[in-house]
């Protein structure tokens, strides 16, 4: 209850932030949405060319990437550390952080969030409702359900990933950072993974599984019946990861070092 009122204290407080300067979040929402847009085309244009890519037609591609705005709409919103490294350590603000009485990492989620990012669901919905009108698809009543826990699943993916490596920099307090690069490889994970290699395939599920966020999850939606094992654990490797990543982060807290020349 303490960390619930907390949360909405903040959220509160950042929505007053935010409505005050109004032009400048429709300006970053319309971005976002443009960025969508823009891979939305990129789909298109590729189809434009070949009906099917291994076996996956069009708006089964389409359909699997909007499921992927879903989650990683939320990873956006409430786990934007990808300055972690220059902002929490380099300039020596995690020393502020560890002196309140709350989880030092729940604190950042709520410093850094970014709930215009929630918008991206919508636009996540939209897409897999026209191509799932496309391809016919049946909704039982307990898919909802399912969509939600899966949802949540690949959100944790992401977090968890990402959580791990701003972990990293307890350890090594340089500048350089690959979180920046593993935003790309993420990207990976809204195609179907056997167009690719069992190397890339096998990363994608298991060492960095950006596969749990997109089209294994999707493919229950999609009736792959071959995949649904590896649909249904995506709430399994999504928590899993992202308890991992807690565990990773409360070991790496207790090697700071602190702010210092």
């Amino acid at each position: 209850m303490k960390h619930a009122a907390i949360f909405f204290h903040y959220v509160s407080q950042y929505m007053k932030t935010r409505l005050t300067y109004r032009v400048d979040m429709l300006m970053e929402i319309m971005s976002d949405l443009l960025f969508q847009a823009v891979n939305l085309v990129f789909i298109l244009v590729v189809f434009g060319h070949t009906q099917f890519l291994s076996g996956w037609s069009r708006d089964e591609i389409i359909f699997i990437y909007g499921f992927f705005l879903v989650p990683f709409a939320i990873f956006g919103a409430f786990f934007n550390i990808w300055d972690f490294n220059e902002r929490y350590i380099v300039k020596g603000e995690m020393d502020r952080i560890l002196t309140r009485p709350v989880h030092s990492l729940f604190q950042i989620i709520l410093e850094r969030m970014e709930l215009e990012s929630l918008f991206g669901m919508i636009t996540g919905i939209a897409v897999m409702v026209y191509a799932g009108m496309r391809l016919d698809l049946s909704i039982s009543w307990y898919d909802p359900f399912i969509f939600i826990l899966m949802v949540i699943g690949g959100a944790f993916v992401y977090a968890g990933i990402f959580v791990m490596l701003a972990s990293i920099s307890f350890w090594s307090d340089s500048r350089t950072s690959i979180i920046p690069m593993m935003y790309n490889i993420g990207n990976y994970g809204r195609y179907p993974v056997d167009i690719y290699n069992k190397v890339i395939r096998f990363i994608l599920t298991w060492i960095l599984p950006f596969a749990f966020v997109g089209v294994y999850p999707s493919a229950y939606f999609l009736g792959r019946e071959d995949w649904y094992v590896y649909a249904f654990l995506t709430p399994v490797v999504g928590f899993g990861f992202f308890f991992l990543s807690i565990f990773i982060w409360n070991v790496g807290v207790t090697k700071y070092r602190g702010a210092g020349n």
